[in-house]
């Protein structure tokens, strides 16, 4: 398998994580997303959304959304829960990654990372962090009665949640009022196989 990626990306991250932790192999590229690698005509052929992650698969078949990678990868592991509902509750919290939470917490942080300080895109910043501490909140309030998201257990719905909750405080999140996201966080970054955002895998 080959992973199209950019090493500053949570949802690259995703993939990167649950790569390590069933220990497959893989090869990587990274891709400067900012200077519009992923909107090159051979990148494009991959991936006509031009977004990275995007994971080649042995048979030359190219698989994007991280959400989607994570579970095609994880999919008969231990990371996906078996019963029915289990499944379907993880889906339920990758789905509310993708569309609660990311859009506030993961593009704050590309706007204070990767735009200049009066860029007209900094104006969002208030608004979008507003939303994103509501996503968090509700996430706390689950996470006060449970170890992990969904069944107690660990899975691709933590992995979802985890690349950019650990990160958030990059893009203006104070995590100081979640203690049950942070004792979360603790437990994720302690499960066999974790590896760090910033590690440039080989390959």
């Amino acid at each position: 398998m080959h992973l199209f990626d950019n090493l500053d990306s949570g949802n690259g991250y995703k993939v990167r994580l649950l790569l390590a932790q069933l220990g497959l192999p893989y090869q990587w590229t990274d891709l400067d997303v900012d200077a519009g690698a992923t909107r090159t005509p051979e990148f494009l052929q991959r991936n006509p959304n031009g977004r990275i992650p995007t994971l080649e698969l042995d048979d030359g078949t190219n698989l994007a959304e991280s959400n989607a990678i994570l579970w095609y990868l994880g999919e008969g592991s231990r990371f996906v829960p078996s019963d029915r509902l289990g499944r379907a509750q993880a889906l339920q919290w990758m789905f509310f990654e993708q569309y609660s939470h990311e859009p506030y917490v993961a593009t704050p942080r590309y706007i204070a990372k990767h735009l200049p300080a009066d860029h007209a895109r900094r104006a969002e910043l208030p608004a979008r962090l507003a939303t994103g501490r509501a996503a968090l909140a509700v996430m706390d309030s689950h996470l006060k009665s449970r170890q992990f998201f969904v069944g107690e257990r660990y899975s691709i719905a933590d992995i979802a949640l985890y690349a950019y909750t650990h990160v958030a405080h990059e893009g203006g999140h104070d995590l100081t009022p979640y203690a049950a996201v942070r004792s979360w966080l603790v437990r994720v970054a302690a499960q066999p196989g974790n590896v760090s955002i910033y590690a440039r895998p080989r390959g």
